[in-house]
């Protein structure tokens, strides 16, 4: 009877230790978890090149969130860091290549940037007593409007010194990875063994506690956020170097990747916990869920449906492991528990590994047997032009037999430049890429070249590299065709306003040169403002609200896309298509359809179904090694009221 009580005395302990483990080291169990079920369910998951893809896509997130662990732990909050990242990368192309500022003092310039950015963040919240939330959600404004001003909305080269950080050693070993480790190593460091690491616990455990403890609380903060933003320019200054340019619009919304990756390491939001190997593998987690889910084909859609679950369950997790006693992840103490802490990864390691290796032998190397399958990354799918070339790409594909992936950059260089390495690493037949910045892709495409992968650009070429072929309207000709049919429409003479296009983007930049050059040939045009709208219909509505108020008697509207035309034109309202004239861009069905009512005169369709068609067709091509034309041209055409019932798209 003894026996049987001691035997099921070990075993309850033996499961509560195993609880206990589990709650206690959360974020890596997730990890391993997920690392086991990728390598599981895709055999392209497995390979040498996809980790270290992996490694690189983790990088900027996790450099971000080493910066912005050291804000967290002391109870505050940085939403300023993607913004700064950008302005610190922007000001060091600007100053090395524009104004031939040396680099290395250009680089100092950057990191003097992020500091400055830090200390006016801590400045704000420490003598201004601003909540930490507005002074940076502040900053987060004000940080990226500059990086705007500076550039110009254009991205800028980057320095080809500074550029090899985006290159590997040895031709395997990516730079961007060595970075993050040296700064996940100096981050550990500032926390477990200086001083200031432990004024940000005690700050965050109970600030008036420090403060009466005789800790200058409001210099530290100061220190703190100033750290924030060093890491961040660090951060800005890896992307830059991936993309080969500083990308005014780059790391837009970063700053909530960097807190969800501290979040879900296992820091606390209301402070006091937090440590840098949990960062890590939290950076870790999201690209491998990232990464996962595009060698998976998961809806771009529903992968933010799934990060959005993830670090729920991982606040969840944190909920539970304090209510069930287990020990604080993150204080850092010196002691024993770092002995344990070590031991607890090396176990973890030693499994994964070999679970890993086991579900390997499911797939037995067949990951790039079928060539018959597809990438096609799109720029974004906020847009209907460009949900009429995934469509058309679709049917082509569903039609010749072919495993197309399609997948969504949400309008960010350096993720579709992720989502890039990610089709180069699963050795697919062809890629289709429609590029957010043709700068930005050139790097992708040369590892993809490098592969003896076929690449086909749609819409927006790809510069610095060698794609197969250019499947592509005009859109400076498009944008010279609808400057004319406003101005011939208007009798040659009139007012109007010209809705512009997202900052930054090869599309606006492209369309805007093609108006000017258009309205050249009408000098009695006048344009009495230009406004950025961002592609974006609400944006379009607003901005052409607040221009009436200033140009009530404005005779014209060019837009950049449909989208903002048809904003303009509910601004408008009865106006439209009667006293003011609005001339859209793209052709979608609902831009078609308001110049068939009448509400806009004419849309410059570029025909983006057949884009998406004639993309396929010519990577199946190439796939097949057959000849493709280098220049495939789609004809952009006017569409007005008289000829839009014969117009399919």
């Amino acid at each position: 009877m003894a026996a049987e009580t001691l035997k099921g005395g070990t075993g309850a302990g033996g499961a509560a230790a195993v609880r206990r483990l589990l709650l206690d080291n959360g974020a890596l169990t997730a990890l391993i978890v997920l690392v086991i079920a990728m390598s599981a369910l895709s055999g392209d998951f497995l390979t040498t090149d996809n980790l270290l893809n992996v490694g690189v896509q983790a990088a900027v997130t996790a450099i971000l969130a080493f910066g912005v662990t050291f804000v967290i732990v002391s109870a505050g909050i940085d939403l300023s860091v993607g913004s700064v990242a950008a302005l610190s990368a922007t000001v060091l192309a600007w100053t090395a290549t524009s104004h031939g500022v040396p680099v290395f003092l250009a680089v100092l310039l950057a990191l003097a940037t992020g500091i400055a950015a830090g200390l006016i963040n801590g400045f704000l919240i420490s003598y201004g007593k601003l909540p930490p939330f507005i002074a940076t959600l502040a900053m987060l404004s004000v940080a990226r409007g500059l990086a705007l001003v500076i550039s110009d909305g254009s991205p800028i080269a980057f320095p080809d010194s500074v550029s090899h950080l985006g290159d590997t050693l040895g031709g395997w070993l990516p730079v961007p990875v060595l970075v993050m480790v040296a700064m996940g190593l100096i981050a550990a460091f500032v926390l477990g063994r200086t001083y200031i690491g432990r004024s940000m616990y005690a700050i965050g455990g109970n600030e008036e506690a420090a403060r009466l403890s005789g800790l200058r609380v409001n210099r530290q903060k100061l220190a703190i956020y100033a750290l924030s933003g060093v890491f961040a320019a660090i951060a800005g200054v890896v992307l830059a170097s991936r993309l080969s340019s500083a990308q005014p619009q780059a790391a837009s919304g970063y700053e909530l990747d960097a807190i969800a990756a501290v979040v879900i390491g296992g820091a606390s939001l209301a402070g006091g916990t937090g440590k840098a190997s949990g960062t890590l593998i939290g950076a870790l987690i999201l690209a491998v869920l990232r990464n996962g889910l595009n060698l998976l084909n998961v809806s771009a859609f529903w992968q933010q449906v799934v990060i959005g679950v993830v670090i729920a369950l991982a606040v969840l997790l944190d909920t539970v492991r304090r209510k069930a006693g287990a020990a604080p992840t993150a204080i850092g103490a010196p002691g024993g528990g770092k002995g344990k802490q070590v031991a607890t990864y090396g176990v973890a390691a030693v499994v994964t590994v070999a679970v890993v290796g086991a579900t390997s032998f499911l797939h037995n190397g067949s990951s790039g047997s079928d060539n018959q399958k597809i990438g096609l990354s799109l720029s974004t799918l906020n847009n209907p032009f460009f949900v009429q070339i995934r469509s058309g790409a679709q049917a082509e594909a569903k039609k010749l037999g072919v495993d197309l992936t399609v997948t969504d950059a949400q309008n960010d260089a350096s993720q579709q430049a992720n989502q890039l390495q990610n089709f180069t690493s699963s050795n697919l037949g062809a890629i289709i890429v429609n590029p957010v910045d043709s700068d930005a892709a050139g790097n992708s495409v040369k590892a993809a070249d490098k592969a003896k992968i076929p690449v086909i650009a749609v819409d927006r070429g790809v510069n610095k590299a060698q794609v197969d072929a250019l499947v592509a309207s005009d859109n400076v000709a498009g944008g010279e065709q609808a400057a004319k049919t406003l101005a011939e429409k208007l009798g040659g003479s009139g007012k109007i306003v010209i809705l512009q296009g997202q900052a930054g983007t090869s599309a606006a930049r492209e369309r805007a040169e093609g108006f000017a050059k258009g309205l050249k040939a009408y000098p009695g045009i006048q344009v009495v403002a230009q406004q950025p709208a961002d592609f974006d219909r609400t944006k379009g509505l607003d901005v052409m609200s607040n221009l009436l108020q200033a140009h009530p008697d404005v005779q014209g509207v060019i837009a950049a896309n449909d989208e903002m035309a048809l904003g303009a034109a509910k601004a408008l309202g009865s106006k439209a298509g009667k006293s003011v004239q609005v001339v859209g861009f793209d052709g979608t069905p609902d831009g078609l359809k308001a110049v068939e009512q009448g509400t806009l005169y004419a849309s410059i369709a570029q025909q983006p179904s057949q884009l998406g068609k004639i993309a396929v067709d010519n990577a199946l091509k190439a796939i097949k090694g057959e000849k493709v034309e280098e220049t495939i041209k789609v004809p952009v055409k006017v569409v007005t009221k008289e000829n839009v019932a014969g117009f399919s798209g």
